[in-house]
């Protein structure tokens, strides 16, 4: 009745949908203009010669809506697999909300999280299942509330396991250690962890003073039990010792091992991150392309450049000794909304002492058997076969090889030349003691200098 010269194919479907479109609900009359839209669409799509094809195109277009199907389940499933399996900051709150109300814990997050709830977890932010971090609110200030999970799923799971687990945590200081005792502790701590320094002593005030939560001039035992365990925490530690500095963002509460931290606008210097599970399928020049895209105009990279310069600086033979980028990665370095360089995560920088300790005497084979985190790698000495105990590669070349990629893109043509060159020569840079000292200045003064000339005087400096 409707065939409008169409190819009679597949009658019973149209005659069902021709009835609809004929005789419409009371509710609702269908133009006959628009009816006949409607069937040129459903049922005249293709030209005659397309339809000569159209077995054929049939099959082609199923496949592939098939094959869109299976891709996109694909990923919804690894995506809640590895959300289900990194973010676990319920368990988080519950243990340490459970170790507060027994009065094992303390600090100055505990009461605005387990029981005015002013503390609040938001979005999961974690890359590994032991160490979970969620953007969240403090009192409607955004924040990153961080909290460790030490393997506490190997056992059975039950929350009565996570308790036992992690009541390990906060064993130190017994009952009955007095002030000075703690004193003690702290500072043979320190020493083991950041080598022989004049000003260790100042460190362990400072500790101490962030310990004493109620201020009232004494530590108490729940109070020592929270910050020895956060100590234990390389970042927080890190923390403690550079809260001054202005590349380092600022530890704002505590309660127990979970700690609070201001939040970095942006945690990355790139702002598209492709999940692991995708990194197979999206070819690397693809995700570099569009992060080169995406990234801030170029005056704004170099400002975000000079900082983290700085940053190197600050860390390099600072007042509590000298401290490695471990995993010089763009995933660790973020910005604010001034574009001014906040690492966003200190979890991979560890100090030359806790380096020395772990390669002196190692056993190797190689170089990479002389590899402390990721990439703070020692050279290993065949003849006796044991490491040496001075990195090969210094933070400065670690920070000119990120920054090859990052700056290079849209520089100004009469910049980049020379630009190219001293970051080629940053990228060389040997960690060997000889060459440390000046050599290193030197060559981060020269860069820094060349940038900010490059955007002093203008709305980006």
């Amino acid at each position: 009745m409707l065939s409008h010269g169409c190819d009679s194919t597949g009658i019973r479907f149209r005659d069902l949908l021709q009835a609809v479109l004929v005789f419409p609900t009371e509710s609702f009359v269908m133009p006959r203009g628009l009816r006949r839209l409607v069937h040129l669409v459903l049922f005249c799509p293709l030209s005659k010669g397309l339809q000569s094809r159209l077995p054929a195109l049939k099959v082609k277009y199923l496949l592939l809506v098939w094959l869109g199907i299976l891709v996109a389940s694909w990923v919804l499933y690894m995506q809640y697999a590895s959300y289900s399996e990194l973010c676990r900051g319920h368990v988080c709150h519950m243990v340490i909300c459970d170790h507060y109300r027994r009065g094992i814990i303390s600090g100055s997050s505990c009461k605005a999280l387990c029981e005015e709830r002013s503390l609040t977890l938001q979005r999961c932010m974690s890359t590994s299942s032991t160490h979970q971090v969620y953007s969240g609110l403090w009192k409607e200030r955004p924040v990153v509330i961080k909290c460790g999970l030490e393997e506490s799923l190997k056992g059975d799971g039950a929350p009565d396991s996570l308790l036992r687990q992690e009541m390990t945590l906060f064993d130190k200081p017994t009952r009955g250690t007095s002030m000075d005792e703690f004193r003690e502790m702290l500072h043979s701590f320190l020493k083991s962890t950041l080598g022989e320094q004049p000003s260790l002593t100042t460190l362990v005030g400072r500790v101490i003073t962030l310990a004493d939560v109620n201020k009232d001039g004494k530590v108490s035992l729940a109070e020592a039990k929270s910050v020895w365990a956060l100590l234990q925490i390389n970042e927080f530690l890190l923390m403690v010792a550079l809260q001054e500095k202005e590349h380092t963002p600022k530890l704002l509460g505590f309660c127990g091992d979970l700690y609070v931290t201001e939040r970095v606008g942006h945690s990355s210097l790139y702002r598209l991150e492709i999940p692991s599970y995708l990194q197979a399928l999206v070819p690397e020049a693809l995700s570099s392309s569009l992060n080169q895209w995406l990234a801030p105009a170029w005056p704004r990279r170099a400002r975000i450049t000079i900082g983290l310069l700085e940053f190197v600086e600050e860390v390099f033979h600072g007042a509590y000794g000298s401290f490695l980028l471990c995993d010089a990665s763009s995933r660790h370095v973020g910005y604010n909304v001034k574009y001014d360089c906040k690492m966003a995560d200190l979890r991979s920088v560890a100090s030359e002492a806790a380096i020395r300790t772990f390669l002196r005497g190692r056993r190797c084979e190689t170089n990479a058997d002389c590899t402390f985190g990721r990439d703070c790698t020692a050279t290993c000495d065949r003849l006796v076969k044991q490491c040496n105990t001075e990195v090969v590669q210094p933070n400065l070349a670690k920070v000119c090889v990120l920054l090859q990629d990052y700056l290079l893109f849209g520089a100004p043509p009469d910049l980049r030349a020379d630009l190219e060159k001293q970051l080629r020569t940053c990228v060389t840079l040997s960690g060997l003691a000889s060459q440390m000292e000046v050599h290193h200045s030197l060559v981060l003064n020269n860069l820094k200098t060349l940038l900010w000339k490059t955007i002093s005087n203008t709305q980006y400096s």
